[in-house]
């Protein structure tokens, strides 16, 4: 996408890695392709190149193929790379973390509110990569990574959980592939307006730009205009008035999750972007609007949490599977419309 400070951050963009189709032309001569493809990527490193190799993440007509594979002509090469660090120099912050497993390889972060991941336009300071950098300063794989952390995926600024994080350019690039070829299983929990009326399904309609609002994205159901997103629900709770709905992306685009359920006529609860922030359904009660308006209180952001994330360790090859709690200030407004709609008998 352009532009990119025009957002605050990116939730769950594929933007954290390129991907690369090349046709061999008919009267290249047999080369090594790791030296084919450094002189047709001339801002990737042949060292870069061979590691994506090694990883699994260059195909050949549909084959995995090593550094030393002999191009041919006519050739399909498709490459999975992690795209490099930005040249801005990223200072290390002495920001705590909230850390739920931590290897050679990687680190699995649960990821607070009102935290921007990646330094950015308006957003220089006080960063989940600004506090990672400063974790990683005294590890001896930081020398390898040159002290950066490697982002496989985002979680916009307000949206809590989980997050995986590579340490070595290794595991970058075995976990870009996975998040590439989406392998790796990641599901959310979100308080949405309104009964949802299937306990579960599918939502698809592309994603870019809105031509309103280019902070925000909006959904194109026909033509070619955006990318292909695909958005699937199952209903675990329902209280009439709002739904808690768990989402599972079969992609991984910009707002995926809160542009899909604002289209579909469920904005998240509290989403100031996506017209969650005012009374959608409901009574005239002014008790039941200032219940509303509690609940926003104590809730000030868009109510998604990234509850579980799971993936094959980059390393040993094992299934790693993490899952973490609601956070307090959803756990709290869960807590009131139970208690809330348990007391109406119209519901």
């Amino acid at each position: 996408m352009d532009n990119d400070k025009d957002f605050e951050e990116q939730e769950e963009s594929d933007d954290l890695f390129e991907h690369h189709k090349i046709i061999v032309d008919k009267g290249q001569e047999f080369l090594r392709i790791d030296k084919f493809l450094n002189d047709r990527l001339p801002n990737t490193t042949r060292n870069k190149i061979q590691q994506a190799a090694n990883s699994g993440n260059i195909v050949v007509n549909g084959s995995v193929v090593k550094p030393n594979y002999k191009v041919k002509p006519s050739d399909e090469i498709s490459i999975v790379l992690p795209y490099p660090p930005r040249e801005k120099e990223l200072q290390a912050e002495n920001i705590p973390l909230d850390i739920v497993y931590e290897d050679d390889s990687l680190l699995v972060i649960n990821k607070p509110s009102n935290m921007v991941v990646h330094p950015g336009y308006a957003n220089f300071s006080g960063t989940l990569v600004n506090a990672l950098i400063y974790h990683f300063q005294n590890l001896p794989e930081a020398d390898g990574n040159e002290g950066r952390p490697g982002l496989v995926h985002r979680l916009d600024k307000n949206t809590t959980g989980l997050m995986v994080i590579a340490k070595t350019e290794n595991a970058l690039s075995h976990l870009a592939k996975q998040f590439f070829d989406r392998t790796s299983d990641r599901r959310y929990q979100a308080l949405v307006w309104g009964d949802v009326e299937e306990d579960e399904g599918r939502i698809e309609g592309n994603i870019w730009r809105s031509v309103k609002d280019r902070k925000i994205m909006d959904v194109f159901p026909e033509g070619d205009v955006g990318k292909t997103a695909i958005t699937n629900f199952k209903v675990l709770r329902r209280y009439g008035y709002v739904t808690l709905v768990e989402y599972k992306l079969d992609t991984g685009r910009t707002h995926q999750i809160r542009v899909h359920s604002k289209w579909v006529g469920h904005p998240l609860f509290n989403d100031p972007e996506y017209g969650g922030n005012r009374i959608i359904k409901g009574t005239n009660f002014s008790k039941y609007k200032q219940f509303v308006e509690n609940c926003f209180q104590l809730l000030p952001r868009q109510a998604l949490h990234a509850k579980t994330l799971a993936f094959t360790h980059p390393n040993t090859g094992k299934w790693m599977e993490f899952d973490s709690e609601l956070p307090d200030d959803m756990q709290a407004v869960i807590e009131k419309w139970e208690r809330y709609t348990g007391s109406r008998d119209d519901l």
